[in-house]
């Protein structure tokens, strides 16, 4: 886009990675290393008053105040759990709003980024899904959230150095599904990783994908950074109820993809995600089919108990079972973590981030068959128990 001073609509540099704020510089006129220096004032001190930018010639700054800004999201409300945990409720125009969570731990701070106005994959278990869909977010909504986190928590912290980071890590977990938003979601990833910007290593930087094969290998193409694939259930019966996605792409194309991406990724394995849900996909003999079913595919599994919202319908896993599991998964030599609940009680666990969607895609009258669904499921898994009790094992399979 060209941009010039007759413009009326200012242009929202947040949109732009490196490449395009050289692009935009030189439509100005200007040299191309003023957009590295532009690039450090917006992301590395968190500057959008272009008065404060005071290395850049006086034509310059005059030149951006009549045709450019930096602006992020607005901020409807922010809380902080009794963990430490902050959420962010930030609204991105026509009614819609979406939420971004930072997570304190000892050794780092990890920010949780949404990718989309609601999300459209319509899964079982998440709040997001259930509300519906609005729009893919743009760049600037995107890395917006991590610049406003970043200098938010600085200025909280009293942090004047630029060099150093409050949020280490980001992983795009948040509300969306980031591999629909590719366009958008490159871009971010780039300034993510810029040195210029907030110069995080690719290993630190996670996207979440619920399986879309094509774009796990565009991804990797464009922007390998670790990646994070929801799993959630030992075979394919079983994920095309609870992730309607395996339909299109199922559990065997989905781990061919993952196995492709290792090549480029810069981490040896791939994290697979599996929300436990209470007589749903939590039984042992469960967790003996997902060893199987992953056994050529380098991984490490986060478990994480189901997070009820209201009108989920289901239930969080027993401790016991989530432990019986974990072991199954260890004893096989598969790296198996459980995620620790963080900012339950403000609705930032992992599955709860709804926002405020106009979901234009009318899924909540689409999910209307969500109880017929689980009845199904506990149906299957009563059969399951009956036979299993009507035909058990040997001794030796028992003490198993």
């Amino acid at each position: 886009m060209t941009v010039s001073e007759k413009d009326t609509q200012k242009v929202n540099l947040l949109n732009f990675d490196a490449e395009g704020l050289k692009k935009f510089c030189e439509d100005l006129g200007e040299k191309p290393f003023r957009a590295k220096q532009l690039e450090r004032w917006i992301h590395r001190r968190g500057a959008s008053d272009f008065s404060e930018m005071t290395d850049l010639a006086k034509s310059f700054r005059a030149k951006l105040e009549k045709v450019a800004e930096v602006r992020g999201p607005e901020i409807i409300r922010d809380k902080t759990a009794s963990d430490g945990t902050r959420k962010w409720l930030l609204s991105v125009g026509n009614g819609n709003a979406v939420e971004m969570v930072y997570i304190p731990q000892d050794n780092r701070g990890t920010l949780c980024v949404s990718s989309q106005a609601g999300c459209a994959m319509n899964c079982l278990f998440c709040s997001t899904g259930k509300q519906g869909f609005n729009r893919n977010l743009k760049t600037s909504e995107i890395i917006g959230q991590l610049w406003h986190a970043e200098h938010t928590l600085r200025r909280d912290l009293e942090i004047t150095d630029e060099n150093e980071r409050v949020i280490s890590n980001v992983v795009m977990m948040g509300m969306g599904e980031p591999l629909q938003n590719l366009d958008a979601v490159i871009p971010s990833l780039r300034l993510m990783l810029d040195d210029n910007a907030y110069g995080l290593s690719r290993r630190r930087v996670t996207v979440s994908t619920s399986g879309l094969v094509r774009q796990i290998d565009k991804l990797g193409e464009l922007c390998p950074v670790a990646l994070a694939v929801s799993l959630h259930a030992p075979n394919d019966v079983l994920r095309d109820k609870i992730m309607p996605i395996n339909r299109k792409h199922n559990i065997e194309s989905l781990l061919e993809a993952c196995k492709r991406y290792l090549k480029v990724a810069p981490r040896d394995f791939i994290t697979f995600e599996y929300i436990l849900i209470g007589g749903v996909n939590d039984s042992v003999a469960q967790a003996k089919e997902l060893i199987t079913l992953v056994q050529d595919v380098p991984c490490k599994f986060n478990l994480i108990p189901f997070n009820p919202f209201p009108g989920s319908g289901l239930k969080r896993s027993e401790p016991e079972a989530v432990q019986a599991f974990a072991d199954r998964l260890n004893g096989a030599g598969i790296v198996t973590t459980v995620r620790k609940v963080r900012g339950d009680d403000i609705d930032a666990a992992c599955g709860q981030l709804a926002g405020e969607i106009k979901d234009r895609t009318r899924l909540a009258e689409k999910r209307a068959n969500r109880e017929i669904i689980i009845k199904e499921i506990s149906q299957e898994k009563e059969k399951e128990e009956h036979h299993a009790r009507r035909n058990p094992k040997s001794g030796n399979e028992r003490r198993e």
